[in-house]
């Protein structure tokens, strides 16, 4: 029995797999509000327990943050996750931590056509590397290269990197957050948490009209992102003030993810993850996020030829820490 999970800012998402049924059909699965629970060990215990699962061999998961050693920091959460605490409190002989993105990176090769949206097709190089994307509560960040036999993930914490304006309109957002905070990131303005801030700012410009729009987006006390996509997309009218927040949202998402394709030289494609992307699907398939996806001066044509798929699959970073549980449990067994 090999136990993967994702853990996220918002919620955790357990599965129990096994080595025959592979990492794309959990035996058992469960999902739960990470904000409820004060440990990763918590919610653990609880789903062993519901699933009444036999003992566990390896178990392997997947953390939105940087993995220091055999410790994570949960970015959105007030969590220290360590893979011995988890190996001592669950009774599993090897726990295995691995950035979230990274796992998403790790189910890319698993992934079939029918999981993916393309907004470019591009001309992908063989065996070349591929870049991932995921933009969820927070933003994050990887890779994938050829080592000759099979394609190996690798994290950054790319998302946490100063963030750079491309137009006056963002020069604007930049120095509203610089007011507000010591240190601009990519996540601060292009994730769940920094769609409200491109909002506030936009506000604040005393361009709109209808200042009421800032009471009336219904959630407005608490998680605002849902609320402001819906008003953009599905409004009737669409709201003037969360529609152009979505259009600068999505510009910054293609110019950062264009940075990530260079950084990486990403010659393979590029992977947009996380729960937003396919939320905002339509919006994505218009020109603003390929524009700035591609406008990087002389090497423009290069970017022409980067494919980009939006990862459809929501359980990509469970599959993935999945697959490397297996692995895991392969080297065991040798």
């Amino acid at each position: 029995m090999i136990l993967a999970g994702d853990i996220g800012g918002t919620k955790t998402a357990l599965g129990l797999f096994s080595q025959e049924s592979g990492p794309d059909r959990p035996l058992t699965e469960g999902v739960f509000p990470s904000a409820d629970h004060g440990s990763l060990e918590e919610i653990t215990v609880d789903f062993l327990y519901q699933a009444r699962s036999g003992p566990i061999e390896v178990a392997c998961f997947a953390v939105a943050g940087p993995i220091l050693s055999d410790r994570a920091i949960v970015t959105n959460l007030p969590w220290t996750v360590q893979s011995s605490k988890l190996s001592m409190a669950l009774d599993i002989g090897k726990v295995k931590l691995i950035n979230d993105v990274q796992a998403v990176a790790s189910s890319i090769p698993f992934l079939g056509k029918s999981n993916l949206r393309t907004l470019n097709q591009g001309k992908p190089a063989a065996t070349g590397t591929a870049a991932v994307i995921a933009v969820g509560t927070g933003l994050g960040e990887a890779f994938l290269t050829w080592s000759g036999s099979s394609y190996e993930s690798f994290p950054t914490e790319g998302g946490h990197t100063d963030f750079a304006p491309g137009n006056e309109r963002q020069a604007g957002l930049l120095a509203f957050m610089n007011s507000k905070r010591s240190h601009v990131s990519w996540e601060v303005v292009c994730s769940g948490i920094g769609i409200p801030n491109i909002y506030d700012y936009l506000a604040s410009t005393g361009n709109y009209r209808d200042t009421r729009l800032l009471m009336e987006i219904p959630g407005s006390t608490g998680n605002r992102t849902p609320a402001i996509i819906d008003a953009a997309l599905e409004g009737d009218p669409p709201c003037p003030l969360c529609a152009d927040t979505l259009e600068m949202f999505i510009s910054i998402l293609g110019a950062e993810s264009g940075n990530l394709v260079l950084k990486t030289m990403a010659t393979g494609g590029l992977y947009l993850g996380g729960g937003i992307p396919p939320r905002i699907l339509k919006a994505l398939e218009c020109n603003s996020f390929i524009e700035a996806f591609t406008a990087k001066g002389r090497l423009t044509p290069m970017m022409e030829d980067i494919p980009v798929h939006v990862i459809l699959n929501p359980k990509a970073a469970l599959m993935g820490a999945a697959i490397e549980a297996i692995r895991m449990n392969q080297e065991r067994q040798r």
